[in-house]
């Protein structure tokens, strides 16, 4: 699936590291926890063999690895399952250094929103404007957040009032974990600590000319707005410049919120823009500040984050289960469609392997 060649056996690699268990004073060794080598392939997925730690959480694995698969390792704790950078198969250097975190639990595990970009886009056909978010939610700490029970969300953040068609886009959290509850969006699922990065879609009603998004205080916030008539107000932000995209102007304000309530827009009356162009415009913009958003949560030390090789090989998953071996079945362009959009994925997990390469 990954490569898109035959798999190729070759000799017997091993699967070698540690799990461990950070806490406030030191990262101790997590014994008895049981390790699985999980495999990835076109035809099949799933865990192909297991272990336990030792006492110092060490683990050994060995597996005969083929060209069409791509393997990972994962391991349970406090019931939550947390994987590894996928795994080196070349049997000349075989991958003994390998570090699987696992967290204790708790369901106040401090939680905060770093870093949140919004834009807004002028009015569409029917009078509601396009709003796109971009937003890092940081656990500093040492210990996984998670729901007090099954009722509740782990973590859930306040979104404007009377907003409609919440969308979770491109994000570091399922979509099935996350839901809209009234004006809250709610989180239904475990927070490791580190960063994750959440992209959320919605639209602001033609009637509303006044919009309050709460935020967390201390976070950097940028506002972009298309419409020249609108006013930002809230915390430290302050008119800084103004962005081109797609050969249209956003004006841009940027500072902290120190405190609540968070951010105030005030919207004019104005014309309305085609639906199609205003949908190519959001993508834009979501490009733009995707770079900005990541290069702001680059200033801080940076964590692994082995859910975006994941994030791929299911993507590849999912268009091979649909394509692959169909060619006979559907029409040639959107055979060549699939064939292009399959070269890319491979081409991105191909570079993010490579960037798990460099960083050991």
């Amino acid at each position: 699936m990954v490569l898109g060649t035959p798999a190729t056996i070759h000799a017997q690699s091993v699967a070698a590291g540690a799990v461990e268990l950070p806490r406030r004073a030191d990262t101790g060794a997590a014994a008895g926890v049981r390790v699985l080598l999980h495999r990835v392939a076109r035809g099949s997925q799933g865990p192909i063999d297991s272990t336990l730690t030792d006492a110092r959480g060490r683990f050994r694995i060995r597996f005969r690895p083929d060209t069409g698969a791509l393997y990972l390792l994962s391991a349970r704790h406090g019931g939550i399952e947390y994987f590894s950078s996928p795994v080196h198969t070349n049997p000349a250097r075989p991958d003994t250094a390998i570090r699987v975190l696992v967290y204790d639990t708790s369901s106040t595990a401090p939680l905060q929103i770093t870093a949140r970009h919004i834009v807004v886009a002028r009015p569409g056909e029917d009078g509601s404007r396009a709003v796109l978010e971009l937003l890092v939610l940081r656990n500093d700490g040492v210990l996984a957040r998670v729901a007090g029970d099954s009722t509740r969300p782990s973590w859930g953040m306040a979104l404007p009032a009377g907003t409609t068609r919440v969308r979770l886009g491109e994000s570091d959290l399922s979509p099935e974990a996350v839901t809209r509850r009234g004006d809250s969006l709610l989180v239904f699922a475990p927070i490791a600590p580190g960063e994750k990065q959440l992209t959320l879609e919605y639209q602001i009603p033609g009637d509303r000319r006044t919009v309050d998004f709460p935020l967390d205080t201390g976070a950097t916030v940028n506002v972009l707005v298309e419409e020249s008539a609108a006013k930002v107000s809230g915390g430290t932000l302050a008119l800084a410049d103004s962005q081109m995209v797609q050969g249209r102007w956003f004006h841009r304000w940027s500072g902290r919120i120190v405190q609540q309530p968070g951010v105030h827009l005030t919207l004019p009356l104005i014309g309305r823009t085609p639906r199609l162009l205003l949908a190519g415009l959001v993508a834009g913009v979501a490009l733009v500040l995707g770079l900005a958003a990541w290069r702001v949560a680059a200033r801080r030390p940076p964590r692994p984050q082995p859910a975006a090789p994941g994030q791929l090989i299911e993507a590849l998953v999912e268009l091979d289960a649909r394509y692959a071996g169909r060619e006979s079945e559907v029409p040639a362009d959107e055979w060549s469609r699939y064939q292009e959009k399959r070269a890319r994925l491979k081409g991105a997990l191909e570079t993010a392997l490579a960037g798990v390469t460099a960083s050991r």
